[in-house]
């Protein structure tokens, strides 16, 4: 068995020149008139019912064409560029495809192809050449992206795209990934198996969710879940098989409920009914607001008759609400989804906390830390730190001593031409940077000291042998996270750079023994001294 989570479509969105410039051109009538020719291919290929009606443009995104043409050109080359990723890597599921045929296995071989939610609106209303923004509560304003627009696609951008095409992915349905309509969880689902299915081409309509597709293998496999396995009592599956539906396109269905929640939007599918709230009427890129529970409006869908969820019923049958919404009781519970939690800023950010609960000092190695998530780095975000190290200095020494995250944000702490330096990367080219003089040879200790002065902000100190060399000003820092892929690394910068005064991995060449980071709750961190046998 193979899993492929190739990362697409999710953002960063990339693909070699050759492919976006394919497709120059191809998006310029915009996304509400996407809407409308997608629709059309989706009812003549039948992957739709003939009566789908198409949801209207929520309020949220703009009309296509009143846009200025400067904003038209970003958003059309932001799809572009989606869409040659998606060529690219449907390509690479091609090669997997040719070389099961190639060793005899294709015709034997059970696939799926699958996403795992509907098209992202957190590119947000402008999109973002860097995603960053979006994870730490922020937008990118339009002009920060035109100034990208050249490169966008390239590596040294983590674009995402205007929610406006998100739309236009997820016709004909309202919403996105993190919403509980349709929008937000109706994804294709292609299986081949010419061994195991003697339909070919055909479409079915039987209504499952992923948490199928185990239960799925396990039986074309023949293979029983067990009851217990190397003594650990198992969990029942969730899912039920769709092997049923493979020969049979007009099998009743076989799935009864099925619950949905994802940041306190919720959903509830019973025999061909749905009902789902859009949690305090947020969009993905609202990740800021966090409001009660108790005020979120229910909405109630036919969807055995309404495929894309475009007449809600609720006001003519609140009846057959109330009883959906008891049953969405009964399966949270039974799963654990309670108690509902949105926070999703939070979210990210506690990560690092239940990871390291209360403890104030990490001590990392060289070598030894290198290419660790960020998540396990030491959780320096919004709390006072220090990072120290001591070093035995012949003169010439240099690299990178720690670095965290990278091109889209986080921070490192190095030395070049005889100088230490640590290194700030906030967003959109802003850098605080510290320098100190000349470096003295010998024992040297080094310190970044980060003085909490408010929320997500404070004064950063460099020190070399006890003594202040230099100071900066850190208004504004990131509230979650640096990045989705970016490396934690003592003695090197393995991903993307930090700081672009130096580039490659810059490998620090000299004696780093160990790197010590402490946090504090307090605004600043006690003083103290390193033990005098470290360096």
């Amino acid at each position: 068995m193979m899993l492929w989570a190739s990362g697409s479509m999710h953002s960063p969105h990339h693909a070699p020149d050759s492919f976006i410039d394919k497709y120059k051109g191809k998006f310029d009538m915009g996304w509400d008139v996407a809407r409308e020719q997608i629709l059309v291919q989706q009812k003549a290929l039948a992957i739709v019912p003939e009566n789908t009606v198409l949801t209207e443009r929520i309020d949220a995104i703009p009309a296509w064409d009143p846009l200025p043409d400067e904003e038209k050109a970003l958003y059309a080359r932001q799809m572009e560029v989606f869409a040659a990723q998606m060529e690219w890597v449907d390509l690479q599921i091609g090669r997997v495809v040719a070389e099961l045929e190639r060793i005899g296995e294709l015709d034997n071989t059970l696939i799926f192809v699958t996403s795992d939610n509907g098209a992202s609106g957190e590119g947000g209303l402008a999109g973002t050449f860097n995603e960053t923004y979006v994870l730490n509560g922020l937008q990118t304003d339009l002009e920060s992206n035109l100034r990208h627009l050249d490169d966008w696609g390239r590596e040294n951008t983590y674009p995402h795209y205007h929610a406006g095409w998100a739309m236009a992915g997820n016709t004909p349905f309202r919403y996105f990934k993190q919403s509980e309509h349709r929008g937000g969880q109706a994804d294709h689902l292609v299986v081949h198996w010419p061994n195991g299915i003697e339909a070919k081409g055909e479409i079915r309509n039987q209504y499952h969710h992923i948490s199928d597709i185990a239960p799925t293998i396990m039986q074309a496999a023949g293979i029983e879940v067990p009851e217990e396995y190397n003594g650990v009592p198992q969990q029942p599956m969730d899912g039920i098989s769709l092997m049923y539906s493979f020969d049979d396109a007009d099998a009743p269905n076989r799935k009864q409920r099925q619950y949905y929640e994802m940041f306190g939007n919720r959903a509830i599918w019973v025999d061909g009914w749905k009902a789902v709230t859009l949690h305090a009427k947020r969009m993905p890129w609202d990740v800021n607001v966090v409001l009660p529970f108790e005020n979120d409006e229910w909405e109630l869908y036919h969807v055995a008759e309404d495929f894309s969820e475009s007449t809600n019923l609720a006001a003519e049958n609140p009846e057959k609400l109330q009883e959906l919404i008891e049953i969405f009781d009964d399966e949270a519970w039974k799963y654990n989804v309670y108690p509902l939690y949105d926070d999703m800023i939070a979210r990210l950010g506690a990560q690092q906390d239940r990871l390291f609960g209360d403890q104030s000092e990490f001590v990392y190695f060289s070598p030894g830390a290198v290419r660790i998530a960020e998540k396990s780095s030491a959780p320096v975000k919004n709390r006072a730190h220090t990072i120290e190290t001591r070093i035995d200095l012949r003169g010439d020494e240099e690299g990178v001593i720690v670095a965290v995250g990278g091109m889209t944000g986080g921070y490192t702490m190095f030395i070049k031409d005889h100088r230490l330096y640590y290194d700030y990367n906030f967003l959109d080219g802003v850098h605080y940077v510290l320098r100190s003089s000349p470096l003295p040879t010998g024992v040297t200790e080094l310190k970044f000291n980060f003085i909490k002065t408010r929320e997500f902000g404070g004064d950063g100190e460099l020190y070399v042998n006890g003594e202040k060399v230099d100071e900066i000003e850190m208004p504004q820092m990131h509230i979650a996270t640096y990045s989705l892929a970016e490396t934690f690394d003592i003695g090197r910068d393995t991903g993307t750079q930090v700081s672009d005064l130096y580039s490659g991995i810059f490998k620090f060449d000299g004696k780093l023994d160990r790197v010590i980071i402490t946090v504090s709750d307090e605004n600043t961190v006690p003083p103290r001294k390193l033990p005098a046998n470290y360096y």
